[in-house]
């Protein structure tokens, strides 16, 4: 079953809203100095897409697990992602002063002050994710997963690769493992999460790790095309920026229009990963799911058309 692009919007806007409500709930505790709360709440509550929380909960409601008992892993992503792109914009990173359409961290607070900030979702992320009201077992593989992804071997790993060729062409292989490691490796551990959260068998686990996987790259190749396409005013941060400092992305090596055939590629492994699902979830609201998450693979790269 396939869902229309309106209804997998519908869906999407509906478990943003309860990730966004739940967020406003963080990042509160009044033993923290003022100014480090108002730095943390100001990029975690800066609007945005929230896949990534989102992801978690399909996953979860996919595998039979009521998303509500999700929420708090959830949001916990969501502090990661802040975290990450507070430091991204610093300017020993990316050097970026606008973030979600408005000045980054470190221009609204200060270097030092957004620098705490991160480390300070980074923390919490963690603190808020261990209160899931699930088996402790579940909770303790989704942790173990997740960290493995933010860390040395994902996220930032990908960060340092993508920093040590700044400015140095390199190959489509070496762009692919960057980019599977500083993007990819929350994506899929996102929805992965997802599954050990419900308590998945291993088959379950292995086709949403495979869709996360694909929906990875193709994520990353729809955001390069976007860097180049777009503007800031749309992006809500420096369009070209990627061009501006001589990154690696896939335009500049494959120019827009075989990136764009091989963003859809990724998309329809991504679907086609699903189908290893088919006859284990058979009650109509793992069907919905089932069906968002196709829907969402190909809404990940029309927005680059």
């Amino acid at each position: 079953m396939d869902m229309s692009q309106q209804e997998m919007k519908a869906l999407l806007a509906e478990r943003a809203g309860l990730v966004e409500e739940a967020l406003t709930q963080l990042c509160t505790d009044a033993r923290a100095p003022e100014r480090l709360r108002d730095a943390m709440r100001y990029s975690l509550l800066a609007g945005g897409k929230r896949l990534r929380p989102v992801l978690c909960l399909t996953a979860a409601s996919l595998c039979g697990t009521d998303p509500a008992a999700v929420l708090p892993f959830a949001c916990g992503l969501e502090m990661v992602h802040t975290y990450s792109l507070i430091h991204d914009d610093l300017p020993a990173m990316d050097d970026d002063d606008l973030r979600r359409g408005r000045p980054s961290n470190h221009k609204a607070f200060d270097e030092a002050t957004a620098i705490l900030a991160g480390d300070a979702l980074q923390a919490e992320a963690f603190k808020v994710m261990t209160t899931c009201p699930l088996p402790a077992e579940n909770v303790l593989k989704a942790v173990h997963c997740f960290a493995d992804a933010a860390g040395a071997c994902g996220m930032c790993g990908g960060q340092e690769l993508d920093m040590q060729s700044t400015g140095i062409r390199i190959g489509i292989a070496e762009l692919e493992h960057l980019h599977a490691l500083k993007t990819g490796a929350i994506l899929r551990a996102s929805v992965v999460c997802g599954g050990l959260l419900a308590g998945a068998d291993e088959a379950v686990i292995a086709a949403l790790s495979a869709y996360g996987a694909s929906l990875g790259v193709a994520f990353q190749i729809a955001d390069d095309i976007l860097d180049v396409v777009s503007d800031t005013q749309t992006l809500g941060k420096p369009a070209g920026s990627d061009q501006e400092q001589n990154k690696n992305t896939y335009p500049a090596l494959l120019g827009l229009e075989r990136s764009r055939e091989l963003a859809d590629m990724h998309a329809d492994t991504a679907r086609r990963a699903l189908d290893a699902l088919n006859g284990s979830m058979n009650d109509s609201m793992n069907a919905r799911d089932a069906a968002f998450l196709r829907g969402l693979a190909l809404y990940t790269v029309r927005r680059a058309k």
